[in-house]
């Protein structure tokens, strides 16, 4: 290495790692130098798969410009003496790639050869478990070796396996080339070679990337001699460009590691941000694979992206609609601020939380450092097949099994507690009557892990979150107000008789029954809920149409909110309807699971699939949007072929209630039921309780709903309607 060159690398570290530098100058030169490398045990030899023949492809057509870089190459790699002209009976065709300043890199074509090479088992290290090394660490060094492969011989008797054709001849190659299937384990088991002593101790090594770290500066000077000893020995030269020395933060295989922890590479997350929106599979299954593998710093990183990986299942025709849009956003959104990931310390114990969902399940690993609780690793996946199938007690305990078979390397030996918001697995060990799968998992964890079961609230558990979709409340245009206004207002209200006497009006009317809540928005008087009590009480009507609301036991299973107005959709009929003169005889239901909304739409009961999609596309997507799930009973309407086939073309999910159960759907039964209650307690003529329906469908969606504290005509239009005797003014 040149003096100026040594000086300037030098110039960017501290004065005591300066002279260890000018200690191995020959360990850093600007080069590569002439000549072979030194033999190693490690030669690159490949080995054909019995029976095989040479392999010939054509040349490629090269531009101008890249035969003016061929030409330096070629040059360059005959004065190194890391190539020769060839006589082989191979041939491999050059190609060239760019590079980010506008030059070109030169690449062969091995893809022929590969296919008949014996594939090397060598390991190539795991980046989690790598990283998993630095636990304690405080300083931190990265050496990367000048020109990588070019530093380790192809073994004499296998050199002529390499070969190439250009325009300028055939040549073949003495130092291990770019492109042959197994150099990076030839690479790999060489490095580990070289750096046996120091793995694991304050080294780890993945191909070309060496990290030395320690726990002191003072031992991480030493830690660094001992490198650059070997090195030396080795003859293996280094980029001095591309080395970082005594340093508390670095980059790292994609990763930043600090002595907080592990986060996500900055400029990584810069090319998630900047990802466009797929436009087919292809593109997408790189951006999932770009995403996966920083995917143990995102909490539910299944559920997110379960819109796209299903994407993937459909070979035939890209589709890419709302559902992958915005799951597209929120992963992007997850890897905008990621978690900083402790590094496991093995002599504390851990904590394991996990939770399920109908889609994934998911689990977060977390340790007591000083700092309080603070994450080392997230985990989801999802269900797949017969998985989704399960009860929620085994869905639950799937998530346990899964995370302990994940973290079995940092949990095996360990004290372990887990959490979970399902209480029964508390009990779990005393449980009678475990079934063949669970007395299998139960024997998974009791023969290999030290582990204690506590149970947590679901709204106090941290790991909800990596199951549970984000709920976003939905978007309502609220006006302004000005509480002294709005006081004058409530004022005037209270003092005029007008508004005192609207108990029978607003009860009768078909727009307006069940109005207390919403009326008091409105109208008020002294004792106002007293007189609406017993106004009520006192209704035969009431009394004799109420039903009881009191929940049969363990029947009702509420789902996961969606989270947006209309993204998830119950449907229904209500049958048994007189006829009226259009000979409608039925009620198809459809109501947002969100908002509560409901749309009341007359049908004929002999309605068939078809029919029923033309209703739903005219009274409810025309309206609002395409859900993206629609929850309904076992009728045969919805369970046909062209039903299921319909809703697949447009990716929205079905979902079907219990059989000879409908009431697991227990929104839609709760919604028939007021709706059966308006029309018996407003309609005097039951033959007309069609041309009173769409009166029926406002009065229902005007109605506050004890869910939401609010009416579904408001949660949907940021507004209430106007209605009789609604102030307005001009």
């Amino acid at each position: 290495m040149r003096t100026e060159d040594i000086s300037k690398l030098c110039e960017a570290v501290p004065p005591d790692l300066t002279k260890l530098i000018r200690k191995y100058p020959k360990i850093f030169p600007d080069d590569l130098p002439a000549g072979l490398p030194p033999s190693q045990p490690e030669d690159h030899r490949i080995d054909l798969e019995p029976g095989a023949q040479p392999t010939v492809q054509r040349q490629f057509r090269l531009s101008q410009p890249e035969l003016e870089e061929l030409q330096q190459q070629l040059d360059y790699l005959l004065t190194k003496g890391f190539i020769r002209p060839s006589t082989s009976p191979y041939a491999a065709p050059i190609m060239f790639t760019p590079k980010k300043d506008g030059g070109f890199c030169m690449c062969i074509d091995y893809r022929a050869l590969n296919r008949i090479t014996i594939k090397s088992r060598y390991p190539i290290p795991r980046a989690d478990d790598l990283l998993d090394q630095l636990r304690g660490a405080k300083f931190f060094s990265k050496i990367n070796l000048r020109g990588g492969y070019h530093q380790i011989r192809v073994a004499a008797d296998d050199c002529h396996k390499t070969a190439f054709r250009s325009r300028y001849g055939s040549y073949e190659y003495l130092v291990m080339p770019f492109g042959l299937t197994n150099a990076p384990s030839t690479f790999q088991m060489t490095m580990n070679g070289v750096f046996h002593e120091l793995l694991d101790k304050c080294v780890i090594i993945y191909l070309d990337d060496i990290l030395i770290y320690s726990r002191s500066r003072e031992q991480h000077l030493k830690d660094l001699d001992a490198v650059f000893t070997l090195l030396h020995k080795n003859r293996l030269i280094t980029k001095g460009s591309k080395c970082d020395f005594l340093k508390q933060e670095l980059e790292f295989l994609g990763h930043v590691v600090s002595t907080e922890g592990v986060k996500i590479d900055p400029k990584k997350i810069k090319t998630i941000q900047e990802w466009k929106p797929s436009t087919n599979l292809k593109e997408l299954q790189s951006f999932l694979g770009f995403v996966n593998y920083v995917r143990r710093f995102i909490p539910n990183m299944a559920g997110l992206s379960a819109p796209l990986t299903d994407r993937l299942k459909d070979h035939d025709c890209f589709w890419w609609g709302e559902k992958q849009q915005a799951a597209f956003d929120q992963l992007k959104i997850a890897l905008t601020s990621p978690p900083v990931l402790r590094i496991s310390d093995t002599d504390r114990p851990y904590e394991v939380v996990t939770d399920a969902s109908d889609i994934a399940i998911g689990a977060v690993l977390l340790q007591d450092f000083d700092d309080g609780l603070q994450p080392v690793a997230y985990e989801s996946r999802k269900l797949q097949g017969a998985e989704k199938n399960y009860t929620v007690h085994d869905k639950e305990m799937l998530a346990i099994v899964h995370a302990f078979k994940t973290w079995r390397c940092y949990l095996t030996g360990a004290d372990v507690t887990v959490q979970t918001d399902h209480k029964s697995l508390q009990y779990l060990r005393a449980q009678p009557n475990l079934n063949p799968r669970q007395i299998r998992w139960l024997d998974f964890l009791e023969s290999n892990f030290h582990y204690t079961i506590t149970y947590k609230r679901g709204a106090n558990n941290i790991a909800d979150a990596l199951t549970r979709p984000t709920v976003h409340t939905a978007a309502i245009l609220v006006a302004q107000t000005n509480p002294l206004l709005t006081g004058l207002f409530t004022h005037g209200y209270k003092i005029d008789p007008f508004f005192r006497s609207p108990i029978h009006q607003q009860h009768t009317t078909a727009t307006r029954p069940y109005f207390y809540k919403r009326g008091t928005s409105r109208i008020w008087w002294p004792n106002m809920a007293d007189d609406v009590r017993k106004y009520v009480s006192s209704c035969a009507a009431c009394q004799i149409m109420k039903s009881s609301h009191q929940r049969a036991a363990g029947l009702l299973q509420p789902l996961d909110p969606p989270g947006r107005p209309w993204q998830q959709v119950t449907m229904d009929y209500v049958t048994g309807l007189p006829a009226g003169p259009s000979r409608n005889d039925a009620i198809l239901v459809v109501v947002d699971r969100l908002t509560k909304m409901a749309h009341f739409i007359a049908c004929q009961q002999t309605i068939i699939a078809e029919q029923t999609a033309r209703l739903f596309l005219t009274n409810v997507i025309r309206l609002h949007r395409l859900p993206s799930a629609i929850i309904s009973d076992r009728d045969p309407k919805f369970t046909s072929n062209f039903w299921r086939h319909l809703w697949d073309q447009f990716g929205t999910k079905l979902q079907f209630s219990s059989a000879y159960h409908p009431q697991t759907d227990g929104q839609t039964e709760r919604v028939n039921q007021t709706m059966e209650q308006l029309i018996h307690t407003t309609c005097t003529d039951p033959s007309t309780w069609e041309q009173s329906l769409p009166l029926l469908e406002f009065a229902y969606n005007n109605a506050t709903s004890a869910t939401t504290n609010q009416s579904p005509f408001f949660l949907n239009y940021g507004q209430d309607p106007v209605v009789p005797s609604t102030p307005t003014i001009d």
